[in-house]
């Protein structure tokens, strides 16, 4: 029986995880918060030195990808641990 988040949250026998549920969610979020970071990252080298300003304006995308990657195979790993607990309880 599928249940909507509000019910999963107030399910006390935890027989349906809310996590599956977020997890497309916080990889959103954690796309925007690091794209965030990196701007001001870029913005503040620029106000120290326009040399390190323009070397991490072209980095930047670089580091996105590296910790884009990074958040991608840890969102992973917990959608195969839940993955893994459906499978084992049939």
């Amino acid at each position: 029986m599928k249940k909507n988040l509000l019910n999963k949250l107030f399910d006390f026998s935890f027989s349906e995880f809310i996590g599956p549920s977020v997890i497309s969610f916080l990889y959103g979020l954690g796309m925007v918060i690091l794209g965030i970071v990196l701007l001001i990252v870029v913005v503040m080298m620029f106000f120290g030195n326009a040399g390190m300003g323009i070397i991490f304006l072209i980095l930047s995308p670089l580091i996105f990808l590296f910790y884009l990657i990074i958040m991608r195979f840890w969102m992973e790993m917990l959608m195969i641990w839940y993955r893994i607990e459906q499978n084992t309880r049939k």
